[in-house]
């Protein structure tokens, strides 16, 4: 390997590719590495106090490269003498970068992305104790339904109301990413997951209070006529045994008969009847159409198809959450209300949380938050291998205008560090908090 080149910061030109041996919260840029385009980006990079700067001739432009082999040759900046220093550097010091860059601006762009950074990760946590809680509180009802229907209904109905009013009170809804959960347990991580997403998309709906707890109780309970169905046809996505298709289809008729036995209202109970239905007639049980089938079960039906394409039991089956995206608006959008896709889409974004993407700038990353605001501007974890994982990049195309998502990837695309980097998880779970950006 050949040894790194630095220039001073004085000789630094338009087309040079950078590599800033900082931490990226030391910095004002959007990555440590990068082809410096414009004399605002040449002005920053001089004003960070570093007595020489890193480049890349390989990967600069030929006239910025040609202009720096020069530089190199006449100043000797592998090994810059005091005597030589450039009118911009500091008073004569270590060659090496600071530990902490002099920034000398009133509004730091570095210092305001360290506090967004922490906001956002503080969001995360949030939302990840939540959904915990609330997980809990799904996989004690489902175990426990049968035994105590009226304790199960009465703790369900708790739930949904602190989170539909958690979900109310806040302005923006940022949807996040989770880490992810223990195994085990398929039929209370679908139901929550899609309970979470069918709460997000009423309220993108302007639904009405009563009308949005309503969806979240049915969310949780949509597949109550499972319990009395076979381990092995629960939960599948993808070809079954003839007699299995026929067992999967009754858990709609069964669960709603078990809803109302139980006491949950009529309206719940229809949803457990038709959220398998589609809008053009194509669904079970009885092939309902159009307005036929309630706007309750309407919701519901878009966000548990979501959840099955992503969280399909057989991993084979599975799909990216752009993929099962792209699938229900480009190829199955006749199965749902088009306007509720349209906000779903709205909600997730173009590239919803738990994609893969490749960004312009030629790093992988992974989509860990989306803001209905903005639908193409997502925030990212991105694969560096010079910083560690824990202190990894969070990156906001809101705020990098000059990045942008070039192409969505399968897991199988990525290389195996940046796969053990970006840890993508094998089961796509979502909790929401307020946008960070605006608080």
């Amino acid at each position: 390997m050949e040894d790194p080149v630095y220039v001073a910061p004085a000789h630094l030109a338009i087309g040079m590719f950078v590599i800033l041996e900082l931490s990226w919260l030391q910095h004002p840029f959007s990555f440590s590495s990068f082809l410096v385009q414009n004399e605002d980006q040449l002005a920053t990079l001089r004003r960070l106090g570093l007595r020489r700067i890193r480049i890349d001739p390989l990967r600069s432009k030929r006239v910025a490269a040609t202009i720096a082999d020069e530089q190199v040759e006449q100043a000797d900046l592998l090994d810059l003498p005091e005597s030589s220093a450039s009118p911009e550097s500091p008073e004569p010091g270590p060659t090496h970068a600071p530990t902490r860059p002099v920034v000398p601006t009133v509004a730091d762009p570095a210092a305001s992305r360290s506090e967004h950074h922490r906001r956002l990760r503080a969001s995360i946590a949030s939302a990840e104790r939540q959904a915990a809680q609330a997980a809990q509180v799904v996989r004690q009802t489902t175990a426990r339904f049968l035994a105590e229907p009226t304790v199960a209904i009465a703790r369900v109905n708790d739930l949904v109301t602190g989170i539909t009013d958690s979900l109310l009170g806040v302005g923006e809804v940022m949807v996040h990413l989770l880490g992810e959960k223990d195994g085990g347990d398929e039929l209370y991580h679908h139901s929550l997951n899609v309970a979470v997403l069918a709460l997000i998309l009423g309220k993108a709906m302007a639904v009405d209070v009563e009308s949005l707890r309503l969806i979240g109780v049915s969310a949780i309970f949509h597949d109550l006529g499972m319990v009395a169905m076979t381990a092995g046809a629960q939960l599948q996505c993808g070809a079954l045994a003839v007699d299995q298709e026929a067992q999967l289809r009754q858990h709609c008729e069964a669960g709603a008969r078990m809803a109302l036995q139980c006491g949950l209202p009529e309206t719940v109970a229809t949803v457990l009847l038709q959220h398998h239905e589609h809008l053009d007639g194509s669904g079970y049980p009885y092939r309902l159409s159009g307005d036929q089938i309630g706007q309750a079960a309407r919701v519901v039906a878009i966000a548990n198809h979501y959840d099955h394409l992503c969280n399909a039991n057989r991993a084979a089956a599975a799909v990216t959450p752009y993929e099962a995206l792209s699938t229900m608006f480009a190829r199955q959008k006749h199965w749902f209300d088009a306007a509720m896709l349209a906000r779903l889409v709205r909600v997730l974004g173009v590239y919803p949380p738990g994609s893969l993407v490749q960004l312009s700038s030629g790093a992988m990353a992974m989509v860990i938050s989306a803001n209905a605001a903005r639908p193409l501007r997502p925030m990212l974890l991105v694969h560096d291998p010079a910083i560690p994982r824990e202190e990894a990049l969070i990156l906001d195309l809101e705020q990098a205008p000059e990045i942008s998502i070039s192409k969505a990837l399968r897991a199988s695309a990525l290389a195996p560090a940046e796969h053990e980097y970006l840890c993508p998880g094998k089961r796509v779970a979502y909790f929401f908090g307020e946008d960070t950006r605006t608080g």
